[in-house]
């Protein structure tokens, strides 16, 4: 089975430490609730040499973590080669939408236009703060910008099509 491509996979977190002798994982998860992770199988690992396809064997909440063992890492050996690897799904795999809403993957590398049309830079992530997720947004000169994440207030428009995300924001600001 190989990887999809780029369009096709949402990266959903990353394989943050070892747990133990018998090659389970620590897992960082970017879901929301964080366990909603191990709802997914299989997943596509980024190691050194691409994108490789684990089946989730079993996997809990440990803690305030998450831990999984997947195919082919029965041991802290053959678990330690995971260790950085962001953790992906296919893109069908997810639930399906609300036309007026998308998942964070969707939005990073869009072009960033004010509302003079004047472009701020290019999504590179987002951030969760608690009253509203915010866009970070790398303009030419690699000087980052925070923006609020406020539908219909700052974010006016999103075009995938296009690959821009319009905001009413000040460049100065």
């Amino acid at each position: 089975m190989t990887a999809p491509d780029s369009k096709q996979r949402v990266v959903l977190g990353r394989v943050a430490g070892l747990f133990g002798v018998k090659g389970w994982v620590k897992i960082y998860s970017e879901t929301d609730p964080p366990a909603n992770i191990l709802d997914y199988s299989p997943w596509y690992l980024r190691l050194a040499d691409g994108w490789q396809v684990f089946e989730v064997l079993q996997g809990q909440v440990h803690g305030k973590g998450i831990i999984a063992r997947l195919t082919g890492c029965n041991d802290r050996d053959e678990a330690s080669p995971l260790l950085g690897a962001e953790i992906a799904v296919a893109r069908d795999q997810m639930p399906e939408l609300a036309e007026d809403e998308y998942y964070w993957s969707d939005l990073i590398g869009l072009e960033v236009l004010n509302q003079s049309g004047l472009s701020l830079g290019k999504v590179d992530h987002l951030l969760e703060t608690g009253a509203n997720d915010v866009l970070v947004v790398v303009g030419a000169d690699k000087q980052e910008c925070l923006i609020p994440y406020i539908r219909g207030d700052v974010v006016q428009e999103i075009d995938l099509v296009k690959g821009c995300l319009r905001v009413e924001w000040d460049p100065d600001f």
